[in-house]
């Protein structure tokens, strides 16, 4: 098998959007949170917004130069290690929704079954088995076609707006599927933002991530290349922001204009950094973000279990009983910076924290991959 090799401006991009990631899930507390960091309540999209595509397009990136190993041939082996490694994604995301699994109180009834690391693995899988048999040119009619699609697919059985937050068919699928309880509550409605039937367009956002990586993988200059993505990412963020009037910019049900507004952004900066990087050479500026991307789920699963870890241990403060997460932003956090300030050096706090842990990865060469 041939080896992938690896691109450097997509490691440090996805070392950025780790890092980033890390800040917009750990504020010290989310009663004082900066408003870029916190998501759109409903339609729109703030920079955290932002994160998540981000990840998924450089999913796509990545695949491109993965599967020179395959030769992209859709072989038995290829569809095994496109299956485990599916399967591994999702039981990962299973398996973090259910720790702590020694709390007393578990109720099985109110599982949540979706989450991150499960609209990973699907849109993961699903991508792999469409690249592995179709040329750039099949795949850019694909990425057509599954976004007019998915938009006329909302508008079934919808009387109002097809929108909202409660007629959505997104939610109406997941309830009839899964049962109501079985889906994210933080919306004030049982809904899930990483729900079956919205992973269809996110297929998309990994199919636009393979097309840029194909860019790379195939160009002969690498001048010409990073003009040719500000291009076509310039093109498609203006495309998804004038289809957002009609068909409104939406994380939490990933519309078609969401998909081509952050695809496009995310093939501008990739393009900025190939400039800078490939181009200009400015490797060491970046550094810090190598690190954050390798072992980029990993990462996700150990901060999701530090984070609930933490949340499940008491500690008394003020005569009354807290989570120690609530303990160390009041007790260390505040008053080094106050409510405001003290959330944010909460989170940057734990962006060095795991860079720390990233970094001793590092040194040692250690790959933990799923």
């Amino acid at each position: 098998m041939s080896e992938p090799r690896r691109i450097y401006s997509i490691d440090i991009f996805r070392g950025m959007t780790i890092a980033f990631m890390i800040i917009v899930n750990n504020p010290g507390s989310w009663g004082h949170v900066y408003g870029p960091l916190l998501h759109a309540k409903w339609h729109g999209c703030t920079p955290t917004d932002l994160v998540f595509p981000f990840f998924l397009f450089l999913v796509g990136a990545s695949m491109r130069f993965a599967f020179v190993k395959w030769h992209y041939f859709p072989s038995k082996d290829f569809y095994k290690h496109i299956f485990w490694r599916t399967f591994s994604i999702f039981m990962a995301g299973i398996i973090l929704n259910a720790y702590p699994f020694i709390r007393q109180d578990w109720d099985w009834s109110t599982f949540r079954v979706f989450g991150v690391l499960q609209r990973i693995a699907l849109a993961y899988g699903i991508s792999a088995l469409l690249i592995i048999r179709f040329d750039f040119k099949q795949m850019t009619q694909i990425l057509v076609g599954i976004l007019l699609f998915y938009w006329g697919l909302l508008w079934i059985g919808v009387s109002s707006d097809p929108y909202s937050l409660e007629a959505n068919l997104v939610r109406k699928l997941d309830i009839l599927i899964l049962g109501e309880k079985h889906l994210y509550s933080g919306f004030g409605v049982y809904f899930d933002p990483e729900g079956l039937l919205s992973t269809i367009p996110s297929v998309g956002t990994v199919i636009i991530g393979y097309l840029m990586g194909g860019m790379l993988h195939t160009t002969k200059n690498y001048t010409d290349c990073s003009k040719r993505m500000a291009i076509f990412g310039i093109a498609i963020t203006i495309l998804g922001y004038i289809w957002g009037f009609i068909f409104p910019i939406n994380k939490a049900i990933w519309t078609s204009s969401y998909v081509l507004f952050t695809g496009g952004i995310a093939a501008i900066i990739l393009s900025f950094l190939t400039y800078l990087i490939d181009i200009k050479h400015w490797k060491k500026p970046f550094w810090f973000f190598e690190v954050f991307g390798t072992n980029s789920i990993f990462l996700f699963i150990i901060s999701g279990l530090w984070v609930k870890t933490i949340l499940n241990i008491d500690r008394e403060l003020d005569g009354n009983m807290v989570n120690a997460y609530h303990y160390l932003y009041k007790t260390v956090f505040v008053p080094m910076a106050g409510d405001l300030n003290g959330s944010l050096l909460f989170a940057l706090s734990h962006v060095l924290g795991f860079w720390c842990i990233l970094y001793w990865m590092h040194k040692k060469n250690i790959q933990i991959k799923l």
